[in-house]
């Protein structure tokens, strides 16, 4: 897989761009050096995260795994590569990339739900992306045909682990105990 590169002539922008983006209610990520600007999302998919991370946290909590954040909140991988996932979870042993304003550095998972708008920057440039920059775990929710997908990095690049459909339940292999009901994530 190669690394995404901005357009010919493209000027590459960095985090003191980024930091000077106004506060417009739009969700704005740099990924290798290009700005890509997203309006918010709809309520099914805040549903659907909502739902998740409900699920997530009580198990995280219980177990007193790490923490989980919602977007927004800027994960920076490198001074080019600043994204705000939907949801991210950091563990115990890696909560030294925790700061006050921002994730500096890669979450333990990163999980996308996909729209119309950002389903093919989800699967494609943010998979590699966040692979490369040592992102374990990626799970893609897709809301339309409700399929959860799991990946787990391996190398600099993320093989699918199981592809769930429908109101199944899952057990996933970064959280080990946990059975996620996915009829109670998509409704």
């Amino acid at each position: 897989m190669r690394k995404p590169q901005p357009p010919a002539g493209e000027i590459i922008l960095n985090y003191d761009d980024y930091l000077n983006l106004p506060d417009d209610g739009n969700r704005y990520e740099i990924l290798e050096g290009v700005l890509y600007v997203t309006p918010s999302p709809n309520t099914r998919h805040q549903r659907i995260l909502r739902n998740l991370g409900f699920l997530l946290f009580a198990f995280i909590k219980k177990h007193d795994l790490g923490e989980i954040f919602y977007a927004p909140l800027d994960v920076i991988f490198s001074h080019i590569s600043i994204a705000q996932p939907d949801l991210i979870f950091i563990s115990r042993e890696r909560e030294n990339i925790l700061t006050e304003k921002n994730v500096r550095g890669a979450p333990d998972l990163v999980v996308e739900i996909l729209s119309p708008t950002t389903a093919e920057r989800d699967r494609f440039l943010k998979a590699q992306l966040y692979a490369r920059y040592g992102v374990d775990y990626y799970w893609i929710l897709d809301p339309e045909v409700e399929i959860m997908e799991e990946y787990r990095r391996e190398g600099q690049i993320f093989q699918l682990v199981k592809r769930y459909q429908g109101q199944v339940k899952v057990r996933p292999a970064l959280f080990p105990g946990l059975t996620l009901d996915l009829g109670e994530v998509w409704t």
